[in-house]
């Protein structure tokens, strides 16, 4: 199994602490090694997998060469311009094609937490077996542990008779869902978090690709041969135009299967996220580097060199860093988005 992990994000909800030119993937956010390199690290320990590819952007490349270690030159691909996740994914379909169209492909995020490596493994066995017997679209969801907000949701059949091994037909994907739509998903019990993690021959892949979406399908095909003879694509890139692999082709798809796992997972995609994949402790608080919490509780605490304090408050986030400081509410963190938007127009030094 060919495997690519996308890590072109900006990592954005994670500002101050993750930054345009060294986003949240590269930093070293669970213990001393890049999120990036631990996904890395964890895929190389699956035996199915053959080799490793990474697609990023233009302006992390060289970032990347310099942080990643394990990994041949070739193998780290760069766009010219971040397209979003189906033209990324397609592009790697379509090179793949070229030498072997039976190839199983899967698709990982770079920065996500995974703990229950045996777990990691056996779902990842499931779902290559699932996507190799047929002509099947495979994702891995994940049992939720509580309503969550700030994660997509996908619905399974569990009735179906099209079960195949441990894997449901999908019903549907639903985005990130309000306080009272999660909590109904939760109690309904066919409802899992969506992982982004993704399986399917190269060709089956590819032959949805040409059906719902042809006009990238012919761009990405044109631009294979350059990608694998080392020539500029740009020019067919520019042409391009940025779709999400779940609205373009998971959405509209008919085959497609999801495997159950329960290893735990998170995907850090905030601070909130961040405080619900650590340890706190017993006033529920988390302080990670130079800091202090008085008469509050629930609170998380980053700043690895000034020293931070907080006194008398419950649930927040407090993020210190050498020219910026946030301060939000813990349910608030996913609006920090909001405030990076802002900085790219009023204070792009800050991003």
């Amino acid at each position: 199994m060919k495997c690519v992990i996308l890590a072109g994000g900006a990592g954005s909800r994670f500002w101050p602490y993750s930054r345009k030119n060294k986003p949240k993937q590269l930093l070293n956010i669970i213990g001393q090694k890049s999120m990036l390199q631990i996904t890395i690290d964890r895929l190389k320990k699956v035996s199915l997998v053959t080799e490793i590819f990474i697609i990023t952007r233009t302006d992390l490349y060289e970032f990347i060469l310099k942080e990643i270690e394990g990994l041949p030159l070739e193998n780290i691909i760069a766009e010219p311009s971040g397209k979003n996740t189906a033209p990324a994914i397609g592009m790697m379909a379509a090179l793949f094609s070229l030498t072997d169209s039976s190839e199983i492909m899967g698709i990982f995020p770079a920065d996500h937490l995974i703990v229950g490596h045996g777990k990691f493994k056996e779902s990842i066995n499931n779902a290559y077996k699932v996507a190799k017997e047929g002509n099947n679209l495979v994702t891995i969801g994940i049992e939720p542990t509580y309503a969550s907000t700030a994660y997509g949701y996908i619905q399974f059949d569990e009735s179906s008779d099209k079960k195949i091994l441990n894997a449901f037909p999908v019903k549907t994907f639903a985005e990130k869902p309000h306080k009272k739509l999660a909590k109904r998903f939760l109690l309904s019990g066919d409802f899992l978090w969506n992982a982004g993690m993704f399986f399917w021959k190269v060709e089956t892949f590819m032959n949805n690709m040409k059906s719902l979406m042809p006009e990238l399908t012919s761009l990405l095909i044109k631009i294979a041969p350059k990608l694998a003879e080392g020539r500029s694509f740009k020019g067919l890139w520019d042409k391009i135009k940025p779709e999400s692999i779940d609205y373009g082709l998971l959405e509209k798809s008919k085959n497609i299967y999801v495997v159950t796992a329960n290893f735990k997972w998170n995907d850090v995609g905030s601070w909130r996220a961040l405080y619900d994949g650590l340890n706190p402790n017993d006033e529920g608080n988390i302080i990670r580097g130079n800091g202090k919490v008085l008469d509050g509780e629930n609170n998380l605490i980053q700043s690895d060199k000034n020293f931070t304090a907080i006194i008398g408050l419950d649930n927040v986030v407090v993020v210190n860093t050498k020219d910026a400081t946030l301060v939000v509410k813990k349910d608030d963190v996913e609006k920090v988005k909001d405030l990076v938007s802002f900085l790219e127009k009023k204070k792009k030094d800050l991003i």
